[in-house]
């Protein structure tokens, strides 16, 4: 009996100083340890990282895991610590999802896991080993790169904006850890007001309202970043002074809170806004302030590229323009130089029928002066006699004749009641 009681004490003593060595080894790493002792699983000891990890406002010992964390009730971590201390068997988890925290400070993380079973002499399962390490940032930034490569290459096609703009809203929501509805709003050309881009979870009265709302220090959080040109994190719309304008507007919408930043051209100037809204009063982590730097990086690419397209459109269009106006004076002109060659042509056979004329007349009677002149007179010889369908007849000379042949085929001779020569001789 003393022999065996003295290896169960060897036993004990050689388990104490691994337990040791496992608190040694997990001192200072970045891994999570605790060790759990008790069908309650009460922590017995932890490294500095699993309460960094947990919260180091709730670093102690001596309490159950479930009551130092009561955000793990129905996320299955405890029933697995149950399952593990029934069975001694150790169950291992990868990219698990876990929620940290509760209210603003929540926030979602991934870890690879292991519960190792820890055991006394006689190999009962006396408590649990948690040793993790936190995946987080590698899962986030996995799911990152797939969805922000999916969009450059909508924007590469040259995708419409606001499909551009839509998809990356949408992404952002599937992306983030928590409930979020993103924002976009396009700054008007002259910068100073705000217009709809993309919210397709927002209700469709509230992107009405703020559409067009003005950039200036304290409107909203949109209109102070695009303001201030730096974001803007409101935790708690129904505090905040920024919001006191529009309190009773996110309220009906459901929003508590905001955190908005402004997107930038590679110049500095204004493109727009990008906000994610949340339904509880909420505190950004680095994860949330880093996704939103990358989109609205994304999104002034997109932004800019639309410019620029929109420029080249309206240029080319002002070159269509030009040259259709560029046409039309061209064909004028042929239509100008086709006439003018019409009336020299015309002219010119006028002047061949005149001087025919006239030689034919010359020896005929006739006044000595033009009868043409109207009433100033004229004192040319007369050499041409012209006549009209109503029996009138004058002689003239050479530049009244051509100009009464024009003015009454064109004007005068139309109706018997215009007179005909006559209107033309006494005019």
């Amino acid at each position: 009996m003393t022999a065996i009681s003295g290896q169960r004490s060897t036993a004990v003593r050689v388990g104490e100083a691994a337990e040791e060595d496992l608190r040694a080894l997990f001192g200072q790493s970045i891994a999570v340890f605790a060790s759990l002792v008790g069908p309650t699983h009460v922590v017995e000891t932890a490294n500095p990282a699993f309460f960094v990890t947990i919260g180091e406002e709730r670093a102690c010992t001596g309490v159950p895991v479930a009551e130092l964390m009561p955000e793990l009730a129905g996320q299955g971590f405890v029933a697995l610590l149950d399952e593990v201390y029934r069975t001694g068997e150790p169950y291992t988890g990868r990219d698990a999802r876990i929620v940290l925290g509760t209210g603003p400070h929540a926030r979602e993380a991934f870890f690879d896991f292991t519960y190792e079973p820890r055991r006394d002499a006689d190999g009962t399962v006396t408590g649990i080993r948690v040793i993790g390490v936190e995946t987080t940032q590698v899962k986030h930034a996995q799911r990152l790169m797939v969805e922000h490569r999916a969009m450059l290459e909508q924007i590469a096609r040259q995708a419409p904006l606001a499909e551009v703009l839509d998809g990356m809203a949408r992404c952002i929501e599937n992306l983030a850890p928590d409930q979020v509805l993103v924002s976009v709003l396009l700054a008007d050309p002259d910068g100073e007001h705000l217009r709809h881009g993309a919210a397709p979870s927002l209700p469709e009265f509230y992107n009405r309202a703020i559409d067009g709302i003005a950039t200036g220090e304290g409107v909203g959080s949109c209109g102070t970043a695009a303001h201030r040109r730096e974001p803007v994190i409101v935790t708690d719309i129904a505090t905040d002074p920024f919001w006191d304008d529009f309190r009773d507007l996110a309220e009906r919408a459901g929003l508590a809170a905001c955190w908005s930043m402004p997107i930038l051209a590679r110049d500095g100037g204004l493109l727009g806004t990008f906000a994610m809204y949340h339904r509880t009063p909420r505190v950004p982590q680095d994860t949330d302030l880093a996704l939103a730097r990358v989109f609205a990086d994304t999104a002034a690419l997109a932004i800019e590229r639309h410019h620029v397209e929109q420029a080249k459109t309206a240029a080319e269009a002002r070159a269509k323009a030009a040259n259709e106006e560029l046409a039309k004076a061209v064909r004028a002109e042929r239509q100008l130089r086709a006439e003018a060659e019409q009336r020299a042509s015309t002219a010119a056979e006028l002047a061949d029928r005149m001087r025919a004329a006239a030689a034919a007349q010359a020896a005929r009677p006739h006044p000595e002066h033009c009868q043409l002149g109207g009433a100033q007179g004229c004192t040319a010889p007369a050499k041409i006699k012209i006549a009209d369908s109503w029996g009138d007849a004058a002689w003239g000379c050479d530049a009244h004749v051509e100009e009464a042949i024009l003015n009454v085929r064109s004007v005068f001779i139309a109706s018997e009641e215009l007179g005909g020569l006559a209107a033309y001789v006494n005019r």
